[in-house]
């Protein structure tokens, strides 16, 4: 590779659709990423490991070459894409046009990717001799329910004393994140003809008396808990079906909220027991349901303070996502988000980067890592 352009473009060639997403479109899209970063940084004295979070579905983990028992940081971006479903250009094709690369990928993140790689190759020369040890991690799985990040933090995070998770964040440093919890709310009733529905019992009015609860009494109560930087916790009413024809009374219902968190309000409630309290009496249940943690790093925390003293107009910045450095950091590894790109190309039709916010990626990430000496 010439280039961060070049190395970009192989990247987004890999096609890495999380499967969860879209199952048999590209299964072991994951583990060629990740064999195609190995082979990248292998020539670089990086020692590569392999280790399946989900069968035939692997992070990777390189550990720089250099001495064992210094310090140790890691680069972390996610190795797949979300779907590829309803793209107005070539997902794989990384075309160069207008000054900008176009793909899957492009900036949701092999963009950030390439920029850390390629900021490891230009230091290759001197990994072995600085005081801290830089490592890269592939993790699988985030565009699902991360469990790439979720088990390399339950193995790893103790080995490790920073992390810079890869995302489009316009070289922002996003240190504090929300929280989510998806949940899928059920109710069951008595089916019976639609002409005597006195003899039934309608599911779906059951769910929806208490989706208004949730809006009009949970959803506020939520908001009172506040953070300076993400703002008030939320609860947004997603999805609902139920029913199976319409001159039946419809004995079963089901609807997905999406709860998003703040820390001082996981730090006083549970989330998915609150609503679960919430829901007593009413004959709704919650299923059981992924639930991600926010994050908050203090922004006097000496890695932060570090970073602005290699770049001292560094922006700190929150963020209402959610991402694999929040599973990081609940186990206790400071985390941070940070790449080229900007969050607003994340997933769309015609996903694309800037060839400029590319190179100055790589431009941050090689200074980066050159001032650690």
């Amino acid at each position: 590779m010439n280039s961060v352009i070049e190395l970009l473009q192989a990247l987004i060639q890999i096609p890495s659709v999380n499967p969860d997403g879209d199952p048999g479109l590209c299964p072991e899209g994951e583990k060629k990423m990740a064999l195609f970063i190995g082979a990248f940084l292998e020539p670089l004295g990086f020692q590569i490991k392999y280790e399946e979070a989900e069968p035939g579905r692997p992070n990777i983990i390189a550990r720089a070459p250099g001495p064992v028992n210094r310090p140790r940081i890691l680069l972390g971006p996610h190795l797949d894409t979300v779907s590829i479903t309803g793209m107005t250009v070539d997902p794989y094709a990384a075309k160069i046009r207008d000054k900008r690369i176009w793909g899957r990928g492009a900036s949701d993140t092999k963009g950030p990717m390439a920029t850390m790689l390629w900021g490891l190759k230009e230091n290759a020369h001197r990994l072995a001799d600085l005081p801290v040890a830089v490592d890269f991690v592939g993790f699988m799985g985030e565009e699902s329910s991360q469990p790439g990040s979720r088990h390399f933090a339950e193995h790893h995070a103790s080995d490790y004393e920073f992390a810079i998770v890869g995302e489009p964040t316009s070289l922002e440093a996003v240190h504090c994140t929300k929280g989510c919890l998806w949940a899928t709310l059920e109710s069951k009733g008595k089916a019976t003809h639609a002409s005597q529905p006195q003899l039934g019992e309608n599911a779906i009015l059951k769910l929806i008396r208490a989706l208004h609860r949730i809006d009009t009494e949970l959803a506020p109560a939520l908001s009172h808990y506040h953070h300076p930087v993400l703002g008030r916790g939320t609860a947004n009413i997603g999805t609902i079906s139920g029913g199976s024809r319409t001159n039946i009374v419809p004995d079963f219902a089901t609807a997905t909220v999406d709860f998003r968190t703040v820390p001082d309000m996981i730090e006083e409630i549970d989330t998915f027991s609150r609503v679960k309290e919430f829901l007593e009496g009413s004959g709704v249940t919650i299923a059981p349901s992924f639930e991600y943690p926010p994050m908050d790093m203090p922004t006097d925390h000496p890695w932060l303070k570090r970073l602005q003293s290699i770049q001292p107009d560094l922006k700190l910045a929150g963020a209402p996502w959610f991402s694999d450095a929040a599973h990081l950091s609940d186990a206790g590894l400071s985390s941070i988000c940070l790449g080229p790109g900007s969050i607003d190309q994340a997933h769309t039709a015609d996903e694309f980067i800037h060839i400029k916010d590319l190179e100055d990626g790589a431009a941050w990430f090689t200074k980066f890592i050159q001032k650690l000496a």
